[in-house]
């Protein structure tokens, strides 16, 4: 904990906090949205300035035009000749408060100015329209700098144009705009950031608290740590909302369950999840552990509701792969029925033995002869009888030790006289061992201590297949039954450990159909389980 802490000030010290970070933004804003103020202010400024003071300039360009003196002067008047002309301009510049007030003959020479250099040369006009007799206002560039001018044609009295009437006032710089805006500028800045550093401060204590007073670059880091962490162990996780949708799924969850990689954020319905799996992910489980087959690979799910303040908001399993565990614990099953077969054969051979020397010290000779031969006659026909038919050692094998196993349960195992199977390969050997294995046990256990009880075996070897067949001598399968079967995790059998029951069959549906085949089972009248394994594997 001391050294998570200390980890943090150090961090805390490298950078800034989530305060300050959000702190520098505000001002970095108000710093933006105060530049922006300014602008708008400068032009509306600008606007302003055109609007008020063009109407002056216009109206002081209008009183010069309307001028007698002007009017009869202008048309035969001549750059420094005459000082009417000149001292009626300066009296309207000085009384209007112009910068430059100009008169021009029609042809754009100036005939007053208030610079003497100015005289003679042509008036700058602009975009001017006062030629066409139209008075106008607008900025106009002049020799010492941009100005407002107002044009306004001067008429005579048969209306005929005779000169220009030209006031012009200067543009305020930006400074001096600026400086009429500043007062009103300080104040917006001052509540700006006054407001800026309240909201950043009130908007980062209110992240810290769902953040859980921690760091962007701690949560940075918790995140990290945690997705190293999910995708790295080998157990599956996987949770789901209340909608079923998968809202994280780790490296072993989807290769497990065979999920895509952007199976995040789709529902199991979306994903074609098959209908046994999605019932063990979404269904409230009472069992510690709860086994399902995924392919052909067993997989114990333990799922667990996931609640946020009293309120369920979904759930998460986790998923172990079982396939070797359960394959050991088969092995291990079919070790403990060897040894308890050849216990009970010692047993039976014990007791025979003791017979065949009670006859010789009964010296019964004749009786020792018939005894060795009937015993060595009921042991052998099974065995000549499979090694016959059957050609391959695997199957052959198998089906010697279920007789023995069948046996010790008073159960007969006989194999019907039209078998025959001969050498396969050895992915077809193996799950035909599969399949044989599980279709007898289930009969010996469906029979097992009824009088008469007995399994009948059929194996058929066919050009493109092999059909296995098993009828035992029991009730028969219940008819509402019969389309459960072959689900996984159905089963008939009582046990203290039923988490483990219910995949023989539905192992026995996964192998056939991988081969291209199928399996059925009908009453007649006892159990008949008929399984189809084509010789080509549909996944080679």
């Amino acid at each position: 904990m001391h050294q998570q802490a200390g980890g943090r000030a150090a961090k805390r010290r490298r950078g800034l906090t989530l305060a300050g970070q959000y702190l520098v933004l505000q001002l970095l804003i108000v710093a933006a949205v105060l530049a922006g103020v300014i602008a708008l202010s400068l032009a509306q400024s600008a606007q302003a300035f055109e609007r008020v003071e063009g109407r002056r300039a216009l109206s002081a360009a209008e009183t010069l035009a309307a001028m007698p003196a002007v009017r009869s002067l202008l048309p035969e008047a001549r750059p420094r000749l005459g000082a009417a002309l000149p001292a009626v301009a300066e009296s309207v510049r000085t009384v209007s408060g112009s910068a430059a007030v100009f008169l021009a003959t029609p042809d754009r020479t100036i005939i007053t100015s208030p610079d003497p250099a100015l005289l003679g040369s042509k008036l700058p006009l602009g975009e001017s329209t006062v030629l066409s007799g139209r008075a106008w206002t607008g900025p106009v560039e002049l020799a010492d700098g941009q100005s407002l001018m107002a044009h306004v044609p001067v008429l005579a009295d048969d209306g005929q144009m005779v000169g220009i009437a030209a006031v012009g006032r200067e543009y305020p710089s930006v400074w001096d705009r600026l400086g009429d805006a500043l007062p009103n500028l300080l104040t917006y800045l001052g509540v700006s950031l006054g407001l800026g550093a309240a909201g950043s401060l009130l908007l980062a204590r209110r992240v810290k608290r769902q953040t859980l007073g921690l760091e962007p670059d701690e949560i940075a880091g918790l995140v990290e740590h945690r997705e190293a962490i999910l995708h790295d162990v080998k157990e599956g996780v996987l949770a789901l909302d209340r909608q079923a949708r998968i809202t994280l799924a780790n490296d072993s969850a989807r290769q497990l369950l065979e999920l895509p990689y952007d199976c995040a954020g789709k529902t199991l319905d979306e994903l074609a999840v098959p209908a046994h799996l999605r019932d063990v992910l979404t269904a409230d489980q009472t069992d510690p552990d709860r086994l399902v087959l995924v392919g052909e690979r067993v997989v114990v799910c333990n799922r667990m509701p996931l609640r946020s303040r009293g309120k369920l908001i979904g759930s998460v399993t986790t998923l172990r792969d079982r396939t070797e565990l359960s394959s050991l614990e088969k092995e291990l099953g079919a070790t403990r029925t060897t040894t308890d077969t050849l216990r009970a054969q010692t047993h039976e051979f014990a007791n025979q033995l003791h017979t065949i020397s009670g006859l010789i010290q009964l010296g019964e000779y004749d009786e020792v002869i018939r005894f060795v031969d009937g015993v060595s006659l009921s042991r052998t026909r099974l065995y000549d009888d499979v090694s016959r038919r059957i050609e391959d050692p695997a199957v052959a094998a198998l089906l010697i030790a279920k007789a023995s196993s069948a046996t010790e349960r008073v159960v007969s195992l006989q194999l019907d006289e039209d078998s025959a199977l001969g050498r396969v390969d050895e992915t077809l050997s193996r799950d035909l061992t599969t399949v044989v294995g599980n279709l007898v046990d289930n009969a010996i256990d469906a029979v097992s201590g009824q009088p008469g009880a007995t399994v009948h075996v059929r194996l058929r070897d066919e050009p493109h297949q092999v059909t296995v067949t098993v009828r035992d001598s029991g009730p028969g399968v219940a008819a509402d039954s019969v389309e459960d079967i072959f689900r996984q995790g159905f089963t008939t059998k009582v046990s203290t450990n039923d988490g483990g029951r219910g995949f023989g069959l539905a192992l026995t549906r996964l192998v056939c159909s991988r081969r291209g085949g199928g399996v059925s089972v009908r009453n007649a009248p006892g159990a008949e389980f008929t399984a189809v394994l084509g010789k080509q594997s549909q996944s080679s």
